[in-house]
């Protein structure tokens, strides 16, 4: 009895870098296109379909009908239909990990921005001005910090800080040394310097600071959120960046994306809006996710686990 081969349904966009490494005997399914995805993925057993396009990733998938196991570049998954995902029982292996380190990069790059004023430094040399005095006094140093969120990203994001004397604390379901537990963190507000968002986008993290967060904190205390936009109350913050009710807001996730043109965020001096760049600020993203894809592969193939898993009834 012939044994059929394994088919993958691949974009036409990663063949250059994986073609010549696939093992052999593979049923390869190659797409350029959302209808040609469409048709790739009918009898495909694994999927690599990752597009600009989420609404056209969801129909994708909802067209796998065969799917066993999807590999995606993305971390967050939010955009995918879980119940589908639930329904179908497929292993989903996401990109978790892949951008962190330039991630926490652009976290302290964001927090040294603002603390030395360098937006108006780099304004200042545009209209060729030499300033006198720094517009930014603060420094990292001996500032504390909170961290919600210890996934891969925010396991980068404490060394980097904590090597800039910065006093890190992590909000955590497990108890540790300087952590705080999902129903502490909030009473103690007040004490951080920076509130750094690092969660995933969950029913439960949705709006998680909101208008009551916002008030609790010190008045120059500064939000770092390269998390999802919709875990801040988008309308509550922006009052409260009009109001100065607190130092400012370095914004690399935003709702909706792309912000508007005339979104108030945008006039709003004390507003960081950073486009989503942070994980885009590197050039290895496509190489580990490659090479992550292919280790994944060669254990898929010999009935080994493969990882990192997104728990679809979690939300990461």
């Amino acid at each position: 009895m012939t044994t059929r081969p394994t088919t993958l349904a691949l974009s036409g966009l990663i063949r250059p870098m994986l073609e010549h490494r696939l093992p052999e005997g593979l049923d390869i399914r190659w797409f350029m296109s959302a209808d040609e995805a469409k048709a790739a993925v009918a009898d495909a057993e694994i999927g690599w379909f990752d597009m600009n396009d989420q609404a056209a990733m969801a129909e994708t998938l909802r067209a796998a009908k065969k799917l066993k196991w999807l590999n995606s570049i993305y971390a967050g998954l939010d955009f995918l239909p879980m119940d589908v995902l639930i329904e179908r029982g497929i292993t989903v292996t996401n990109g978790a990990g892949i951008n962190a380190i330039t991630i926490a990069e652009y976290v302290v790059m964001g927090m040294l921005n603002i603390a030395k004023g360098y937006r108006d430094v780099v304004r200042a040399q545009e209209r060729r001005e030499w300033l006198l005095d720094s517009p930014g006094k603060r420094e990292l140093a001996g500032s504390k910090a909170l961290l919600l969120g210890y996934g891969a990203i925010g396991k980068l994001i404490q060394p980097r800080l904590a090597a800039f004397d910065v006093d890190v604390c992590v909000v955590r379901r497990s108890p540790g040394e300087n952590t705080l537990g999902p129903d502490e963190w909030r009473a103690r507000l007040g004490e951080f310097d920076w509130i750094i968002l690092a969660v995933p986008a969950t029913p439960e993290t949705e709006g998680m600071i909101g208008a009551a967060e916002l008030a609790a904190m010190k008045s120059d205390a500064v939000i770092v959120n390269i998390a999802r936009g919709s875990v801040i109350d988008q309308p509550a913050l922006v009052e409260a960046l009009e109001r100065k009710a607190i130092g400012g807001a370095f914004l690399d996730v935003t709702t909706p994306e792309p912000l508007p043109a005339d979104h108030p965020l945008w006039a709003l001096d004390n507003a960081h809006i950073s486009m989503h760049l942070s994980g885009r600020a590197q050039s290895k993203m496509f190489i580990r996710s490659g090479d992550r894809f292919l280790d994944n592969l060669d254990k898929y193939l010999r009935g080994e686990a493969i990882g990192p898993v997104f728990d679809p009834r979690l939300g990461y």
